[in-house]
């Protein structure tokens, strides 16, 4: 850093009930506009941390990003299907932001479903934690401390001070690829979690962790459970660091997690052992209620979603990967040359045919060369990550849809009709564009899946042991795996009648 900022970050980084603009007349013209456009960017007091903030950007901006983001995870059926396991996670975060630094602030916690261990939070006080994190955790206090964690990486505003550390880039990069289509929809958390949460370093990560744990402590659930639940999570990295090891893939964890295992971490281990000392005055109840845990993870889904019912107004294009919807009574037919869309009286088709993509060229100038008669109404399409153009092409007294879409290494090329001329034309044409606009790549949970997998809990028999319970499992790495998600990795045995989990 230059020697002559170093006291002006000095400046506010240093706790303070207010941010004052120091005007330094020595220092020139420029370093009052590196000021000012600091402070343009917004310099508060942190609740969560007690020091002023100077953060590039506003919370309204970090608002709106979170609840874009939100509304597409609904919008493409992100959320997993269990209205009483997501009213119980709401629950328990909506505890613990009522003893959180910001108490009065709106937040919302789902339920992703997908298959990685992983839980995030983005701006704007979005908290999200994935099903297969659920699968690994053993008690609500667990569960507390994975919200807690993201609650306070919310409260710290790690957001806006990673935007100020320069990796907005990042941001906006991962978030184009998660939330456009481009990307497979399951991998949208692990994907943010890798990339994304990595930006925050292992002071906000310790940070976020002492945050939590006081949050935690306030709400009634034991501080150590957060120490539980790390040390779960990192032997599952260091399961999966051996099997990356083996078949050559990179190795993607849990944003939270560090270097070396909790129970060696002494920084980890202070800032979690302050909170359980905190003087409240009172006594704090734990609010758990015993089995409940165990009650709403029972029946979870075990790896990829079974929640892939497609919907009765799509097609799907299994082999291509492509699905539109369309309007209730047409009837699709796929040949070998098109795929053609009919509505049931026969009065208006949709045919769809392919060449090879030209990366040269646009789909606009596609849509130009090939099209005959005079275009009106031409418009850039943008859709689920897709780019295209589409227009209305006329001659002769008779109008046609067209349209051209990018989608991988080809062009797809519409061409809508509609029987009768002019008024006719365009009283059919919504049915056409609904086809067009609605044309995306197919969701993973859309695929078709195998036999569906869930979690189980049993009581444990006389004399079994780990070997003999994964005995028959369907699961590869059957043993290994139960004793990850039951706590008993890498040699644990459980004791005759004890609650363990199962795949089945």
């Amino acid at each position: 850093m230059h020697l002559l900022l170093r006291p002006v970050f000095r400046f506010f980084a240093q706790p303070r009930g207010e941010c004052v603009l120091l005007w330094l007349k020595r220092q020139g013209w420029l370093l009052a506009l590196l000021l000012a456009a600091l402070l343009a960017g917004g310099c508060t007091v942190n609740p969560a941390t007690g020091g002023a903030t100077v953060v590039l950007g506003s919370k309204d901006g970090e608002a709106e990003t979170g609840e874009e983001m939100y509304e597409k995870f609904k919008a493409e059926g992100a959320f997993y299907d269990d209205p009483e396991l997501a009213a119980y996670v709401e629950r328990i975060g909506q505890r613990l932001v009522e003893k959180s630094d910001m108490p009065k602030r709106d937040f919302t916690f789902s339920v992703i479903d997908a298959p990685d261990i992983n839980a995030f939070a983005t701006p704007g006080g979005y908290i999200y934690i994935n099903r297969g994190l659920l699968g690994y955790l053993d008690s609500e206090a667990e569960l507390a401390g994975v919200l807690a964690h993201e609650i306070a990486h919310v409260t710290a505003r790690h957001h806006g001070r990673r935007k100020a550390a320069g990796v907005t880039s990042k941001v906006l990069a991962t978030t184009a690829y998660v939330f456009t289509g481009s990307g497979a929809l399951y991998e949208a958390s692990s994907m943010y979690g890798a990339e994304l949460m990595s930006g925050y370093g292992r002071d906000m990560e310790l940070e976020a962790d002492g945050l939590g744990a006081e949050y935690m402590y306030k709400a009634g659930y034991d501080p150590e459970a957060l120490l539980e639940v790390i040390g779960v999570l990192k032997n599952q990295e260091q399961f999966q660091r051996l099997k990356a090891k083996a078949s050559g893939k990179p190795l993607a964890t849990y944003h939270g997690l560090y270097a070396s295992h909790p129970r060696n971490d002494k920084r980890l281990q202070t800032v979690i052992g302050a909170a359980g000392e905190l003087d409240t005055g009172a006594y704090i109840e734990d609010p758990s209620r015993p089995g409940e845990f165990r009650e709403r993870t029972d029946g979870l889904v075990w790896g990829q979603s079974v929640q892939g019912q497609r919907a009765d107004n799509r097609y799907y294009h299994n082999k291509l990967g492509f699905t539109f919807a369309h309007p209730e009574g047409w009837r699709v037919d796929a040949g070998a040359q098109a795929v053609v869309a009919r509505a049931g009286d026969g009065s208006a088709t949709v045919t769809i045919t392919l060449r090879r993509r030209d990366p040269a060229t646009t789909p606009e100038a596609v849509l130009t060369d090939l099209a005959r008669g005079e275009l009106s109404g031409g418009e850039a399409l943008e859709q689920a990550g897709l780019t295209g153009y589409s227009a209305v092409a006329s001659a002769g007294g008779r109008s046609k849809r067209l349209a051209v879409i990018d989608f991988g290494g080809l062009s797809y090329l519409f061409e809508g009709r509609v029987e009768g001329e002019g008024a006719a034309f365009g009283a059919g044409d919504a049915s056409l564009r609904e086809i067009i606009t609605s044309f995306r790549p197919i969701l993973p949970q859309e695929r078709e899946t195998g036999q569906p997998r869930y979690l189980r809990y049993i009581q444990v028999p006389r004399g079994a042991t780990m070997e003999t319970l994964a005995a028959g499992s369907p699961i590869p790495d059957a043993e290994a795996q139960l004793r990850l998600i039951n706590g008993f990795y890498p040699r644990g045995e459980p004791r005759t009648g004890d609650w363990v989990k199962v795949i089945r």
